[in-house]
C-alpha cells in the first residue's frame, strides 16, 4: 500500500484530534482531491455525509427517503464544483451544508410547501454535527459551536433588515408558533391577507438570510 494512501485511511478512521491538526489534515484532504485524487475524495466526503443527512437535510424534510436522495444529489453537485472551493481555514463542512440547503430549498420549491420552507431555514439546529460513537471530539465541538454562533447571528440580522410588517409576521408564525388566526387578529387582517404577507415574508427572509451566508 502506498504511504499515501494509508494516510489517507488513517485519516478516516483516526480519533478525536486537536483543532489545529484537524483543519490541517482536511485541507490536505481537500488539496488531493481536488489535484484529482479519487480517494482523498471519499474520504473526505464520507467525514461529512452523517452530518448531512441528520442534522441539516432530514430534519428540513421529514422524509429519509428525499433526505437520502438530497444527501446524494448534494454529494455529486460537490464533486462537480469541488474546483471551485477555495479554502479559508475552516472545515468544507460549511461549503457542504451550504449546498445541501440550497438542494431542500429547491425541493421544496418544487413541492410548492412555503411554510415548510420557512421553518427549515429560520429553525436551525443547535449543533449541525453527531458526535462520533466514542463522544464528541474537537472537530464536533468546534463546528457545532461556530454553526450555533454563526446562525443565531444570521437570524437577528435578518430578521433586524426586514420590513417591520414582514419580522412581525415571520416572529409570531415561527418565532411565537402561533396559529394563522392569531397571527392575522394581531396584524389586524384576514387569514387569506395574513397568508399572502407571509408568503411574502418568508421570501424575503430566505432572500436576505441566503446572502449573509
Amino acid at each position: 500500500m502506498r504511504k499515501a494512501d494509508r494516510g489517507l485511511d488513517a485519516a478516516a478512521d483516526a480519533p478525536a484530534q486537536a483543532q489545529d491538526d484537524v483543519v490541517s489534515l482536511e485541507q490536505r484532504l481537500v488539496s488531493k482531491a481536488q489535484a484529482g485524487d479519487r480517494k482523498a475524495l471519499q474520504v473526505l466526503l464520507a467525514r461529512h455525509a452523517d452530518a448531512l443527512y441528520s442534522r441539516i437535510v432530514l430534519p428540513r424534510t421529514g422524509d429519509r427517503a428525499v433526505a437520502e436522495d438530497i444527501v446524494k444529489d448534494t454529494m455529486v453537485t460537490a464533486i462537480e464544483k469541488l474546483d471551485t472551493f477555495r479554502w479559508r481555514g475552516r472545515s468544507i463542512y460549511f461549503w457542504l451544508r451550504q449546498i445541501a440547503v440550497n438542494k431542500v430549498i429547491d425541493h421544496h420549491r418544487r413541492t410548492g410547501r412555503a411554510g415548510r420552507l420557512a421553518q427549515s431555514i429560520a429553525n436551525e439546529p443547535e449543533l449541525s454535527v453527531l458526535p462520533s460513537p466514542s463522544g464528541p471530539g474537537p472537530e464536533a465541538a468546534l463546528i457545532a459551536k461556530e454553526e450555533q454562533q454563526r446562525n443565531a447571528a444570521r437570524i437577528r440580522a435578518t430578521l433586524e433588515q426586514m420590513n417591520p410588517r414582514y419580522r412581525k409576521a415571520v416572529e409570531l408564525r415561527l418565532v411565537e408558533e402561533r396559529p394563522r388566526e392569531e397571527c392575522a387578529q394581531a396584524l389586524e387582517v384576514s387569514v387569506g391577507t395574513f397568508d399572502v404577507l407571509f408568503f411574502r415574508a418568508v421570501r424575503a427572509f430566505r432572500k436576505t438570510f441566503e446572502e449573509s451566508a
